[in-house]
C-alpha cells in the first residue's frame, strides 16, 4: 500500500458542541486504519473551515489526538474482561478461519471487535446486579461479595481495551493451518494431529516472543506510532467520556448494523445474484470473453469489470471504502484498470500458452505435448518420492507444470512491487524512515559492543536512574514516559526469551513428527530471519503503517534453500512469513497498550492468552472445513461459498520454487518472475525525477507499490465488487468528506464499523446455519435469483468449461 509522509496534518472542526475535541471524535476514527497504514499524509479535505490546529509530528500525533493522561488506580482484571476477552477470540478466530476458506479473503476488523466488546461490556454493566437484597418471609438475603466481582462497576476504558488486545491476538488466521490443510489436500495428510496443534501454537507465540524481545526498537518510540492503532484508541477513549452522546451515537450504529445484517442473508443465500450485476452478461449469455472481461461474481470467474455488487461482504474484503483514503483509492483504481489490459493482453496474446489454460486458475497444469490445446491439472504425486520430495527423474519424464498467464502475471506484480516500495520509501519518506535506524548509529553500536552493553542481563541502574535516563530519553513516547512515572512494572526480558526458548524446542519436535522434511539449521534459520525481517520491516511497519507482503520472499529463499522440498517451503514460510507477521501484529497491539496505559505484565498475558485461543480454535476450524469440503477445496473453481484458492496458492508455489532452477531462474520459462525484482528498483525513479524537474508533488501521489499491487490482485477469488467500491469510496472520501465535513467527522466511521460488524455475524451465522461450517449444507432452492452454478455462473455470464 501507500506511503506520501508520515507529516500527517489533521484538524479539527469548531461545531460549538462538546462533543468535538481536536482530532479526537465521539466516533472515534477522524483518522483510520488505512490513512495512515498507507504511510500518508492525511489532509482533511473540505475541512478547512474552522480550522484551529494542525498535527504535524509523531509526537502530535500521539498526545493531541489520544490524550496523554492515566488513572493507574483504574481496575484492568476483571471477571468481565476474562469472560469477554476470551469470547471475543474465539468468535473472531473462528470467524477469520472461516473466512480464510472463501472465494475473497476476508478480514475481521478489529473495530469490529472494539465496539462488540463496549456493547456486550456495558450490558453486563448494566444488567449483572452489584449485590442481592431479598426479604423472603422472614428470610434477609444479602450478598454483595461475588457479584461485585461479576459486575465491579461501569465498563471502564481499560478494562475495554485489555477485552480489545486479546481479542485482537486471536482473530488471526495461523500460516500453520495453511501448510496443514495443503498436507492434507495434496500430500495423504500430516501424520499427527497433536504435532499439528503445537505447530498451529508455537508458530504465533515464536512471533510475540520476537515482537517484545524488540519492543524497545518497534514500540516504545515516538516515531513507533504504529498508525493503524490511532483510531482504535481514539474510538476507546471517545466511547468513554461523554456516555449519554455515546449511547445516542450508538443508537445509529445499532440501526444501520441491523439492516446491513438482515440485508446480507439475500446476497448470501437467498438472491446470490446480486453479488454481482453484470449488464453486459445478461445481454450476452454465450461469449466467453464477456466472462472473463466482465464476469466477476463466482470464484475464478472473470475481471468483474463494471460489475455491479449488492453484497457488503464483497464490496469491503479487505478495505472498507469508507475508510480507505482517497490517494489509496485513485492509485488503487489504476492499478485496476493496469490489471484489466495486462491480464486481457497476456492471455489473448497466448503468452506462456495462456489460451491453453484456464483464464483464471491457481493450479499447476499439465498441457499436451502434441497439441498444445487441452490440459490437465497437473499431478504433482507423479513428481514427488515416498518422502514427499522432488524426484528428478521422475520431474523429467513427466515435464515442468505450467501455470496460468494471469498467475505468473500476480507474481510479476508483487516482486516488483515490493522492490519498488523499497525505492519509494527511501526517495519520498527518508526523512520519516531514518528515525528507524538510529539504533544502528555509530555511537549507539560503540555503546551496544562496550564492557557495559555487553553485560546486558546485569541490573546496572537502580529504578529512579532508569526512570531518569527514560525522562530524558527525547525519542521516547510520552504516553510510555507517563506509565514509567506512575510505575508500571515492565516485563522482564527473560519471560519473552523463555517463550521462544520453549516455542523453539517445541517446534523442532514437531516439525519431525509431521515429517516436515525442514531440517533443525532450517529452524534456527527461519528464527533468525524473523528478528531480522521484524526488526527492519516492523520499524518501517510502526512508522509509517506500510506492511510488506513477505510471503513470495520467504517461498523464494525456502526454494533455494531446500530445493526439491515443498513441505520444507511450507514450514520455513510458516516460520518466517507467519512469524513476522504476528510479531508486527503484536507489536502494533503492544502500542495500542501503552496508549490506553495497561500495565505492561497484564497486556503480557492478554496477548499468550489471546494467542493460544486463537492458534486452537484456527486449527479446529481448519479439521472442521478441510474434511467436509474437500470436493470444493480442492476444485479450481470451488463453489460461491468454499474455495481452497489460498491453499492451492501456497502449495503451488512451494511446488515450483521447489523446482525454481527450471521454473524462475534466468533462463527457464518463468524468468520475468524473477528478474522483475531487479526492474522494481528502477520504477519509481521517473516520477521522482519529475518532481525534481517540476517541483509538482503530485508525481508523489502515483505510489508504484499500491499500482503494482493491484495490477495482479484480480488473479483469484470474486471480483465483483471494485465498481461498487470505487464510487462509495469517492461518495465518502471525496465529496462527503469536502462538502459535509461535519457528517462525516460524526458519523462516517461508526457507520464504516456498523456495515463491517453486521455483514461479518450475517456471514458468521449463515456458515454453520446453512453452508455446511457444521458439516451438512442446507442451500437455498435454486430460483433466477439463485442460478444452479453447475450450469450458470452466479452473474449469467457463460460458464467457461475448463473451469469445472
Amino acid at each position: 500500500m501507500a506511503s506520501d509522509s508520515l507529516d500527517v496534518k489533521m484538524a479539527e472542526t469548531t461545531s460549538g458542541s462538546s462533543e468535538t475535541k481536536g482530532v479526537s471524535e465521539k466516533d472515534g476514527a477522524f483518522i483510520s486504519d488505512q490513512d495512515v497504514e498507507q504511510g500518508g499524509k492525511y489532509e482533511s479535505d473540505g475541512m478547512a473551515e474552522g480550522v484551529t490546529n494542525e498535527v504535524e509530528t509523531a509526537k502530535d500525533l500521539v498526545t493531541k489526538i489520544i490524550h496523554v493522561n492515566d488513572d493507574p488506580n483504574m481496575t484492568v482484571v476483571t471477571f468481565r474482561v476474562v469472560f469477554l476477552g476470551i469470547g471475543l477470540s474465539v468468535f473472531g478466530s473462528v470467524l477469520q478461519e472461516i473466512f480464510y476458506f472463501k472465494p475473497q479473503t476476508i478480514f475481521v476488523s478489529l473495530i469490529f471487535l472494539t465496539v462488540w466488546a463496549y456493547i456486550l461490556g456495558d450490558l453486563m454493566a448494566v444488567f449483572i446486579p452489584t449485590e442481592i437484597n431479598w426479604k423472603i418471609g422472614g428470610l434477609h438475603i444479602t450478598d454483595g461479595g461475588i457479584l461485585r466481582y461479576l459486575n465491579p462497576g461501569p465498563f471502564n476504558s481499560k478494562e475495554h481495551a485489555a477485552i480489545t488486545i486479546m481479542s485482537s491476538a486471536a482473530s488471526q488466521s495461523a500460516l500453520a493451518t495453511e501448510a496443514l490443510a495443503a498436507q492434507y489436500l495434496f500430500y495423504g495428510g500430516y501424520p499427527s494431529k497433536a504435532a499439528g496443534i503445537f505447530i498451529v501454537l508455537t508458530s504465533q507465540l515464536i512471533g510475540f516472543g520476537v515482537a517484545g524481545l524488540l519492543r524497545e526498537v518497534i514500540v516504545h518510540p515516538t516515531n513507533m506510532i504504529w498508525p493503524m492503532t490511532i483510531p482504535v484508541s481514539s474510538l476507546l477513549e471517545t466511547i468513554h467520556q461523554d456516555r449519554r452522546e455515546t449511547k445516542r451515537k450508538m443508537r445509529v450504529w445499532y440501526a444501520v448494523f441491523l439492516a446491513i445484517f438482515v440485508w446480507e442473508i439475500f446476497p448470501e443465500y437467498i438472491f446470490t445474484t446480486l453479488i454481482g450485476v453484470s449488464i453486459f452478461c445478461l445481454a450476452d449469455q454465450h461469449n466467453l470473453f464477456f466472462t472473463n472481461f466482465f464476469g466477476g461474481a463466482t470464484g475464478n470467474e472473470g475481471l468483474g469489470v463494471l460489475n455491479i455488487s449488492f453484497d457488503w461482504n464483497y464490496i469491503a474484503p479487505f478495505f472498507n471504502p469508507l475508510w480507505y483514503p482517497l490517494q489509496s483509492t485513485v492509485n488503487t483504481m489504476i492499478g485496476i484498470i493496469g490489471c484489466y489490459a495486462l491480464f486481457i493482453g497476456l492471455y489473448y496474446g497466448n503468452i506462456w500458452e495462456a489460451k491453453s489454460l484456464p483464464f483464471l486458475s491457481q493450479d499447476m497444469f499439465n498441457l499436451s505435448a502434441s497439441t498444445s490445446t487441452s490440459f490437465s491439472v497437473y499431478n504433482q504425486s507423479l513428481i514427488l518420492n515416498d518422502d514427499f520430495e522432488i524426484d528428478h527423474k521422475k520431474l523429467d519424464a513427466e515435464g515442468l507444470p505450467y501455470l496460468t498467464a494471469t498467475y505468473v502475471a500476480y507474481l510479476i506484480t508483487t516482486n516488483m512491487g515490493m522492490t519498488a516500495t523499497f525505492v519509494y520509501m527511501l526517495l519520498w519518506n527518508w526523512d520519516d524512515l531514518k528515525a528507524a535506524w538510529s539504533w544502528a548509529s555509530p555511537a549507539k553500536l560503540r555503546k551496544l559492543f562496550s564492557a557495559q552493553g555487553l553485560y546486558f542481563w546485569q541490573n546496572q541502574e537502580t529504578p529512579e536512574e532508569r526512570l531518569q535516563r527514560k525522562e530524558n530519553d527525547p525519542e521516547l513516547d510520552p504516553h510510555y514516559k507517563l506509565m514509567l512515572r506512575n510505575k508500571y512494572v515492565e516485563v522482564p526480558l527473560w519471560w519473552w526469551t523463555l517463550v521462544i526458548v520453549i516455542c523453539w524446542a517445541v517446534g523442532l519436535g514437531c516439525l519431525y513428527a509431521l515429517k516436515s522434511t525442514l531440517p533443525w539449521w532450517g529452524f534456527l534459520l527461519a528464527t533468525v530471519f524473523t528478528f531480522i525481517f521484524t526488526l527492519f520491516f516492523g520499524a518501517q511497519y510502526g512508522m509509517t503503517g506500510f506492511g510488506f507482503n513477505l510471503q513470495p520472499i520467504f517461498q523464494m529463499l525456502a526454494g533455494y534453500m531446500f530445493p526439491g522440498r515443498p513441505l520444507a517451503n511450507f514450514y520455513f514460510t510458516c516460520f518466517t512469513y507467519n512469524a513476522t507477521s504476528q510479531a508486527q501484529l503484536l507489536a502494533k497491539d503492544l502500542r495500542l497498550a501503552q496508549y490506553s496505559h495497561l500495565p505492561p505484565r497484564i497486556t503480557f498475558v492478554l496477548q499468550i492468552i489471546g494467542c493460544l485461543v486463537g492458534a486452537l480454535m484456527n486449527w479446529v476450524m481448519m479439521e472442521t472445513i478441510v474434511s467436509a469440503q474437500t470436493p470444493a477445496l480442492e476444485s479450481i473453481q470451488g463453489t460461491s461459498i468454499w474455495s481452497g484458492q489460498n491453499i492451492q496458492i501456497f502449495n503451488t508455489m512451494a511446488i515450483s520454487w521447489s523446482i525454481a532452477p527450471k521454473m524462475f531462474s534466468i533462463g527457464a520459462r518463468y524468468e520475468w518472475v524473477t528478474i522483475v525484482f531487479l526492474l522494481g528498483f528502477i520504477v519509481p525513479i521517473p516520477a521522482y525525477i519529475m518532481y525534481k524537474v517540476t517541483g509538482n508533488k503530485i508525481w508523489g501521489y502515483l505510489n508504484p507499490s499500491i499500482i503494482l499491487w493491484f495490477m495482479g490482485n484480480l488473479y483469484v477469488g470474486i471480483n465483483s465488487g471494485f465498481t461498487t467500491f470505487f464510487i462509495i469510496a469517492f461518495a465518502f472520501q471525496w465529496y462527503i468528506r469536502k462538502y459535509y465535513p461535519q457528517f462525516f467527522v460524526k458519523w462516517n466511521y461508526l457507520i464504516s464499523a456498523a456495515l463491517d460488524g453486521g455483514t461479518q455475524i450475517m456471514v458468521f451465522i449463515l456458515t454453520f446455519a446453512v453452508a455446511g461450517g457444521s458439516g451438512t449444507a442446507h442451500p437455498f432452492p435454486y430460483w433466477a435469483g439463485n442460478p444452479d452454478l453447475s450450469k450458470h455462473n452466479t452473474d449469467y455470464c457463460m460458464v467457461n468449461p475448463g473451469n469445472q
